[in-house]
């Protein structure tokens, strides 16, 4: 006798036919097959780490990637997160060109936010499937050696080297690294670093097929008004005539920037997706449209990717 709860009739409906199911992981297949073992640097933020279902399918989605043979690894912010334990403290945030001024408690905040709090519920989100990831932050084993900035923001530090040894070897073990953005000098200060600076240093250092963004926006937008004008795919070269000429202008500057020195320090290519979109990673590296916008080097930005 066929037990009803295996026939297609007692299958829940998600609103699409098996057809159109059996088409989505066709369509996957050739680039499952041509990513796998590489690394992929995921530069988590935005709305997309501060809504719960979004965390959820983020979540989701770096296993699956993990599960079909790529290798994701986490790099996070947690910018909201800071700005609120310091309110509760009574601690009044200050801001330089977009950075957080971090003096010494502030630093120590920063730190128990990123490594205890917003880390710590990355891993615990993701090993809801098995036990796959493992926090760290750029303090640990050498990861990120940094210097100060500019002494008005205080313990706001630059990335000097990275060591990417102890993430090689995460990775060796099939294990998911969830990294912190905090790094240290020789003395062993620690500084407080940009999420997207760290992701595109250590995209770099571990040569990653692609660093991916997760932002507010869409992509790349000539005009930040219109969600029409996005720009699918660019070169280096491109991207900085047009910052020269204007084109790109406030806010777009700092994150097409995030994406021009991933690809200049190593990474194959660089992604800014819309983080507020469910299973975005998946659309972008597993679906023949792509989404978001893409930006190489001159040596493969003539080549037949993913999007």
């Amino acid at each position: 006798m066929t037990d009803s709860s295996t026939t297609p009739a007692a299958l829940p409906d998600r609103g699409f036919a098996p057809t159109q199911r059996a088409g989505a992981l066709v369509e996957a297949l050739p680039y499952i097959q041509r990513f796998r073992g590489a690394v992929v640097v995921v530069k988590y933020g935005g709305n997309a780490m501060i809504d719960p279902s979004l965390a959820t399918t983020f979540a989701e989605d770096i296993v699956l990637l993990r599960s079909v043979g790529l290798k994701p690894v986490v790099v996070h912010g947690g910018g909201p997160q800071i700005g609120e334990l310091l309110g509760r403290l009574g601690k009044t945030s200050e801001f330089i060109d977009g950075l957080r001024v971090t003096d010494e408690e502030t630093l120590d905040v920063v730190r128990m936010v990123l490594v205890g709090k917003v880390g710590r519920e990355i891993v615990g989100a993701i090993n809801i499937h098995g036990a796959l990831a493992v926090g760290l932050s750029g303090e640990d084993g050498g990861l990120i050696t940094a210097a100060p900035r500019a002494e008005a923001l205080g313990f706001v530090g630059d990335v000097v080297s990275v060591q990417p040894g102890i993430i090689e070897r995460l990775l060796a073990e099939d294990l998911i690294p969830v990294v912190s953005t905090i790094g240290s000098d020789g003395k062993g200060q620690a500084y407080n670093i940009n999420a997207d600076t760290v992701a595109g240093a250590l995209a770099g250092a571990l040569g990653a097929e692609k660093i991916i963004y997760l932002t507010d926006v869409p992509g790349l937008l000539t005009d930040v008004d219109d969600p029409t004008s996005i720009i699918a795919r660019a070169e280096v070269a491109d991207l900085e005539a047009l910052i020269t000429d204007g084109t790109i202008t406030g806010g777009m500057i700092p994150k097409i920037r995030a994406c021009i020195e991933a690809v200049r320090a190593g990474a194959r290519s660089a992604h800014m997706l819309d983080g507020r979109i469910p299973h975005v990673l998946l659309l972008e590296l597993f679906t023949d449209a792509g989404i978001g916008t893409m930006v190489t080097g001159p040596s493969n930005g003539g080549a037949i990717d993913d999007d």
